[in-house]
This record gives C-alpha cells, sequence and structure tokens, in this order.
C-alpha cells in the first residue's frame, strides 16, 4: 500500500537529494537500475550512504570517483529482498541524470527509480525479481499513466551513459513475476 508516496512494506530513510517534481501527477515512467558499492561487492552500507548523502568520498579510495555527487532513487531492493525507500514517489529522486524516453527529456522529472543491488553480470535474485514485481504492481494500481511497457532499464533511457541494470537483468523473468501474483 501507497500511503502519502511510501510504501508501506518499505523501511523509510529520507534522502536529502530530492526535490519537487514540475508535475507530481506525471508519474508515468519506472526505472530499474543496477547498483554495487564498491563495484561488484554486495551487502554493506555504501549504497545507504551514497543516497543518504554520508559516504566518505574523500578517506576512501574506492569512492573517490563519486566525491561531490548527489544521488538518491525511490527505493532500493537488496540482494535478500530487502526494501528501502529513500523518496517519496510524489518527490522528484536524483536517479535518472541525463536521459531521454519516448521523446521526452528529463526522465527523473516524471519517473520512479528502483535500484536493484547489484551488477550488469552478474544474476539478480529471485527475491528481488518478487519484491520488484510486488512494488511494480503497487505502482501501477496507484499511478494511472504508468504502464506495465513503461518499465525500462537506465540503459533504455540513457543509453550511451548508462548499461544497467545489465545483460543480467532478466526482463522475460521480470514480466512472468509481474503478472502472476
Amino acid at each position: 500500500m501507497i500511503i502519502e508516496g511510501c510504501l508501506s512494506t518499505a523501511t523509510q530513510r529520507p534522502s536529502p537529494h530530492c526535490d519537487q517534481r514540475p508535475d507530481p501527477l506525471d508519474i508515468s515512467l519506472l526505472v530499474v537500475h543496477g547498483i554495487s558499492l564498491p563495484a561488484g561487492e554486495f551487502g554493506g552500507e555504501a549504497i545507504d550512504q551514497l543516497f543518504m548523502g554520508v559516504l566518505d568520498t574523500v578517506n576512501d579510495p574506492r569512492f573517490q570517483y563519486l566525491h561531490g555527487l548527489r544521488v538518491s532513487a525511490h527505493g532500493l531492493i537488496r540482494r535478500d529482498g530487502e526494501l528501502l525507500q529513500y523518496v517519496p514517489f510524489h518527490l522528484r529522486a536524483w536517479h535518472a541524470g541525463k536521459s531521454h524516453y519516448a521523446g521526452r527529456n528529463r526522465c527523473n522529472d516524471y519517473s520512479i527509480g528502483i535500484e536493484l543491488e547489484g551488477t550488469d553480470h552478474h544474476a539478480y535474485t529471485d527475491i528481488q525479481y518478487q519484491v520488484l514485481a510486488k512494488v511494480s504492481r503497487e505502482l501501477l494500481l496507484h499511478y494511472p499513466k504508468l504502464t506495465a511497457q513503461r518499465i525500462v532499464g537506465h540503459q533504455h533511457i540513457a543509453p550511451v551513459r548508462k548499461t544497467d541494470p545489465g545483460p543480467a537483468f532478466d526482463w522475460a523473468y521480470f514480466q512472468q513475476c509481474l503478472h502472476s501474483k
């Protein structure tokens, strides 16, 4: 259930990296991402710290390339299925960067971004697909402009810059999970 932009099933972790959408009624795209920090490693607190704006990018050489970066996502699904929400859906999370979809630029303005803990080439877990499908069904019910055909990967909206969730993400299996309960 979504109450005031927040999933009742998610642990709420309010990120400072968000702002108002130009039109909060124009939520019409769901973007699936893949993330691991440090690159290729799972678990730990680095993703959470990045989205919360407290990642030590000065003293930890693994993260110096992220110095000054202000990013967030609406949600994160960890490898064990834990669901965290950083930004209420009616607000704009900073997940897509320079992007475009179906002739429109600035996907952050009208999209919801869900991160999966993973990499382009490391299989995502079954529980991640199940949780993503459940979250997606809730979003589809709550936001009438969002459709199953408007669920895309980061690589689809920023194809030159991004590759996630990558070839390891099984779109056919996700669609199967989405349409079964």
